[in-house]
């Protein structure tokens, strides 16, 4: 009796795997990904920043960090949107978080340039922003002459992909 008990649940557990085998299987029609870590050559690049949301630059700094460590090249910011006031001095309380990530980013030789029309259209001067700033004439020429230097553009919209596997799979997260 204990045996045909031992084949019957053998046979039930066999059964179960067979069908969670197919199944999974039914989700995988294209494989599996490969994997490629290669290193990169050295590169220059441009981020074209233009946020509305100025706690976003949050994100850029994490962008900026990996982005800079992959590449190795000098990397520049070009400001030419509402994010600019983060970097007005007068502003300097409610944003500091921010702005020393930024500076401290600056520090380690990202440069940061914003575009003269913004900043008036904004009803800032140049002796309103911080010192690690530059101001330059205007954003999109500054993007484009960059890129004839040989930068590459980089657009890093502020979307934090952050858990977002767990969006349609919430019983995945540990």
């Amino acid at each position: 009796m204990k045996t045909l008990r031992f084949i019957q649940a053998t046979i039930g557990i066999l059964t179960v795997l067979t069908v969670f085998s197919a199944q999974a299987k039914e989700f995988e029609p294209y494989g599996t990904a490969k994997v490629d870590m290669h290193e990169y050559p050295v590169t220059n690049a441009v981020f074209d920043v233009n946020y509305e949301d100025p706690n976003k630059l949050n994100i850029l700094n994490v962008f900026l960090i990996k982005t800079s460590e992959a590449l190795k090249g000098e990397m520049v910011v070009v400001t030419h949107g509402p994010e600019l006031r983060v970097f007005a001095k007068e502003n300097y309380d409610k944003y500091q978080g921010i702005v020393d990530k930024m500076a401290a980013l600056s520090d380690k030789g990202v440069k940061f340039h914003m575009c003269n029309n913004a900043m008036r259209a904004a009803g800032f001067k140049p002796e309103d922003m911080h010192g690690f700033i530059t101001v330059v004439p205007a954003g999109f020429p500054e993007i484009a002459y960059l890129q004839s230097k040989g930068y590459k553009y980089i657009n890093p919209l502020p979307l934090s992909v952050k858990d977002v596997r767990y969006i349609e799979h919430p019983e995945l997260k540990k």
